[in-house]
């Protein structure tokens, strides 16, 4: 697939907005994932992902692609991939979430916009205020309770 020009600042957004998440995503274990994977129970890497999601983001923000991959061999750490779909409202991101031992990346495939506008940088700056918006935020109550 063609990677579209604006790909690597749409990454950096992408994986500022989901590190919560990846952190969350990270208490599963790698074994866990290499087992839901490879048995095809893509339907329990879902429950996953969006009960990763749901503490960060609107329900139906970031959810379980079209499957994942379990990188796995005997020289190396095991590398899990989840294809997963940003979808705050007005957009849509199609990426692959990389985790490894000690670090994780994201790899922006595509980004669909409902109304895209002929500037690249201004449907990435709406790809920031929207992912802004999606975001669940947490509130002070008065009196500190």
């Amino acid at each position: 697939m063609n990677r579209q020009p604006h790909a690597v600042s749409r990454e950096a957004i992408v994986a500022e907005a989901i590190k919560d998440v990846v952190g969350e995503l990270r208490l599963v274990d790698a074994a866990d994932y290499i087992a839901f994977i490879r048995l095809e129970h893509f339907s329990t890497v879902s429950d996953i992902v969006d009960s990763a999601a749901e503490l960060f983001f609107m329900p139906g923000t970031l959810k379980l692609g079209h499957g994942g991959e379990a990188h796995v061999g005997w020289a190396e750490p095991p590398r899990i991939v989840l294809d997963l779909e940003l979808r705050p409202a007005g957009a849509t991101v199609y990426f692959a979430l990389s985790l490894e031992d000690e670090v994780a990346s994201v790899e922006v495939n595509y980004v669909a916009f409902d109304k895209p506008d002929p500037d690249p940088l201004r449907n990435t700056a709406f790809l920031v205020d929207t992912i802004d918006r999606a975001r669940i935020r947490r509130t002070e109550t008065v009196g500190g309770r």
